[in-house]
């Protein structure tokens, strides 16, 4: 492809997204109806979906306690090699996957308060502080 070809494919295309995009703006800017107050937003959450989602969060929970032992041996291992630098990579890891731990747990203690009758399974995961 020589360099006019690819001049003239990206003019072409900046000319039609600010054409595109400006027509848009202008009708936006021209019609003045006001914004439907009540709607509902994109997706809700109802307790017919909590079986799934608690069924997802026990998957991660699972996941999460397989990996975080084997991991926080690793990061073990590494720092009593002398390999800091792949212990504080590990570590930083294991900070962030307890991160997701947390922020899992808190969406499992949402459903359950929204859907008492919504069977949860229970965390494994053992809640070791990252070093």
């Amino acid at each position: 492809m020589s360099i006019r070809t690819i001049l003239t494919g990206t003019a072409v295309t900046g000319a039609v997204a600010l054409g595109t995009f400006g027509l848009a703006g202008v009708a936006g800017a021209a019609t003045t109806t006001p914004a439907a107050s009540g709607t509902t937003p994109a997706h809700t959450f109802t307790c017919a979906d909590a079986p799934k989602a608690l069924a997802r969060i026990a998957k991660v929970d699972n996941r999460i306690a397989t990996w975080l032992p084997k991991a926080q041996a690793r990061e073990a291992a590494a720092t009593t090699a002398g390999n800091t630098a792949k212990a504080t990579k590990i570590g930083n890891r294991i900070t962030k996957v307890q991160g997701i731990e947390t922020k899992v747990n808190g969406f499992q203690a949402k459903i359950t308060a929204a859907c008492p009758g919504a069977t949860a399974a229970p965390s494994t995961t053992p809640t070791t502080p990252a070093s």
